[in-house]
């Protein structure tokens, strides 16, 4: 009878003696990845590598750090720049494939998934080498020369142009609005060339995980923090002021001293209870710039195609809080712009991983609508939508439609204008909505409402019961009835 519990030992090391024999694995390589889901499931994907850098990769950037902070003989009156923060090829040379972690994209799957593996994770017996293109043959750089740089910094940024300029400096702007990605390039050049440059800087992630308030949470995508905090495992992030810090002992020190304990601006809505209140605050992004400039810093961990620009100016932003006897502590935000051609109610929206699930996505939602209704002007949000985005508002829409046609009589005969007025909800948008629903009809060229009860009946079997904005607690006059109003005092 043969000893089974040296199996896994011999089948172990096995494995290693396969991982120390393989080459490394480059940039481009494909291979079937061993991923664990959070229910406890497991399953293969097909994973690219995008990067590579050393396992010990932290331990060496520490120590590399404390040798360049060393007081240095030499006079100098520039402030000393910390040098190779970012993993370069040249730190795997002469490495062998298990002492390498890989950056990997799953193939069809979003970016928020990408992470840093070891090679144990790969099935070896699936990996495809990818071709190994000559030098000659790569592309040319489209960088500008720092004259050029230098001369795009003179020229005016506008809403509409910051949209189609290429950002070739590498330098990253943060605003309040949705990157226009390939969605919308619609065959133009500058536009794609954009979207391309946007994908190679953006396509590792340089902050793995924040710390804020009580909360660990992992980053999903690229943000361009200032160089000095970028490419961090960890950044500290105040939740009432939103300052950022890469030590733990300076968050702690900060948080001894911040006087903050709500965001700027004016509250407009508070319901809840006497001990934890659900509270939205509207900021003006040209009043209080830096604590917006860092709201669109954070934000952009979790928002993909956010757009990329260091303009919160044009936009007001509405940030929502659990508030108890400690604070308001931030739990997600829109932002709106001023003036929009386009009647747009929404710029962009998040609700913090540690807050998902909870029903703030609709609220949040059925607010920037109710501000449309209040401002007698039917909005919608600006495209593209993410994913989960797509996802929350063709719920949204189809809650508040089926709704209200639940309430009306047979003979009301409702019309799309007539719904419009009533949810704040652009024509578009409810139109496709009743399209999905097989419940709209178009006759003598115009689109008809064609009430399904079966459809209806099914949705109020379902009794999901949503978190919604309640109007009775919002206390908010649209900006132009404020202008009015303060003309007519003078």
């Amino acid at each position: 009878m043969s000893d089974t519990s040296k199996e896994p030992v011999a089948a172990k090391e096995e494995q290693m003696k396969e991982m120390d024999e393989i080459e490394p694995l480059r940039v481009g390589d494909k291979g079937m990845v061993l991923v664990t889901w959070r229910e406890g499931e497991n399953s293969k994907l097909e994973a690219t590598v995008v990067e590579r850098r050393p396992s010990d990769f932290w331990e060496r950037r520490n120590k590399k750090r404390k040798v360049q902070k060393k007081p240095s003989t030499e006079t100098t009156t520039s402030k000393p720049k910390l040098l190779g923060l970012k993993a370069s090829e040249s730190d795997v040379e002469g490495l062998k494939a298990s002492e390498i972690d890989y950056y990997v994209h799953y193939t069809d799957h979003d970016r928020r998934l990408d992470e840093w593996i070891s090679l144990s994770k790969f099935d070896l017996a699936t990996i495809q080498r990818a071709e190994i293109k000559e030098k000659d043959s790569e592309a040319p750089s489209t960088g500008s020369t720092d004259g050029d740089e230098k001369e795009d910094a003179k020229k005016p940024v506008t809403r509409r142009t910051r949209q189609a300029n290429v950002n070739t400096g590498g330098e990253f702007r943060i605003g309040g609005g949705n990157w226009h990605g390939s969605s919308n390039a619609g065959g133009d050049p500058t536009l794609a060339a954009l979207e391309r440059e946007h994908e190679e800087a953006t396509k590792v992630k340089n902050i793995e995980k924040i710390y804020m308030g009580p909360w660990e949470v992992e980053a999903w995508y690229y943000s361009p923090y200032p160089e000095e905090y970028s490419y961090e495992e960890k950044l500290f992030v105040c939740e009432f002021c939103l300052k950022y810090c890469k030590r733990k002992q300076n968050y702690l020190k900060h948080k001894q001293e911040c006087s903050w304990r709500s965001p700027p601006g004016q509250e407009i809505y508070r319901e809840g209870t006497p001990t934890c209140n659900l509270c939205v605050y509207e900021i003006d992004g040209k009043d209080h710039r830096v604590y917006c400039q860092n709201l669109c810093l954070l934000a952009k961990l979790f928002l993909d195609h956010k757009n990329l620009y260091y303009d919160v100016d044009p936009f007001n932003f509405y940030v929502i809080t659990e508030t108890d006897e400690n604070g308001a502590h931030i739990v997600g935000y829109f932002s709106k712009e001023k003036q929009s051609a386009e009647d747009y109610n929404l710029a962009c929206i998040l609700t913090f991983p540690q807050f998902q699930k909870c029903g703030y996505g609709k609220f949040i939602i059925s607010l920037s609508y109710e501000l449309s209704k209040r401002e007698g002007k039917p909005g919608s949000p600006e495209k593209p939508l993410s994913d989960l985005g797509k996802i929350s508002y063709r719920s949204y829409w189809t809650h508040v439609l089926l709704t209200l046609l639940d309430e009306q009589k047979p003979e009301d005969n409702i019309q799309i204008k007539e719904l419009c007025e009533l949810t704040g909800i652009k024509a578009e948008d409810i139109i496709s909505t009743l399209q999905s629903l097989d419940m709209i009809k178009v006759w003598k060229g115009q689109h008809v409402v064609y009430v399904r009860q079966d459809i209806i009946s099914d949705f109020k079997k379902q009794k999901k019961r949503i978190r919604l904005c309640n109007s009775k607690y919002l206390s908010w006059i649209p900006h132009a009835q404020r202008k009015k109003i303060g003309a007519s005092q003078k």
